[in-house]
């Protein structure tokens, strides 16, 4: 069973700090870190272990998240049927991602975003390009990685790429209209 490692919440000044490159070949503790960034995912997506262990379900996490300000997180987001049925899953666990090249076209999600590390509610459009370009080291799969990601899993990865800059997604709410459409955005 995963042995569960606090969530570090806002505004615990490690989650402001710019995380550092994750230098190769990976230490076995690096290794750790990564991985456990990404069974946590897969765990806290269990309902019995919502119950259990008084967990929310996330679709990304990043190192700064757990105290650790390396550049390093983990996406597992999934698509269900109907019934409820995962009929596609987007998994990555990238260790020193880059944005290489980001659509001007903006999306944004029209309930607004959450965060594991943020208890407070900011409600909120918060723009974010609707396709994204990266590369990095994917843990999962062991090798360098070209991915373009586009709509949610674009949002999700901008997310948690911010994360390793010390940004937060209230930081991108428009404090004087919180809910002003953008034009031309992608509403998902």
């Amino acid at each position: 069973m995963l042995k569960l490692r606090p969530i570090i919440k806002d505004p615990d000044e490690r989650l402001r700090k710019k995380s550092v490159d994750v230098t190769f070949p990976l230490s076995a503790k690096d290794e750790e870190i990564i991985q456990y960034l990404y069974d946590y995912l897969i765990f806290s997506n269990v309902k019995e272990n919502q119950e259990k262990f008084n967990i929310t379900a996330g679709v990304g996490l990043a190192a700064p998240q757990i105290g650790i300000n390396k550049n390093m997180f983990a996406l597992y987001i999934t698509r269900e049927d109907e019934e409820g049925k995962i009929i596609s899953t987007t998994a990555y666990a990238f260790i020193n991602p880059r944005i290489i090249a980001e659509t001007a076209r903006r999306a944004y999600l029209l309930g607004g975003e959450g965060c594991l590390s943020i208890e407070a509610q900011y409600q909120g459009y918060v723009p974010r390009s609707s396709i994204v370009q990266i590369e990095g080291y994917d843990y999962l799969t062991k090798q360098q990685v070209a991915v373009k990601l586009r709509g949610y899993e674009a949002i999700v990865f901008q997310h948690e790429f911010d994360h390793l800059n010390g940004v937060l997604f209230y930081d991108r709410i428009n404090k004087l209209e919180p809910f002003k459409k953008i034009e031309d955005a992608q509403e998902i």
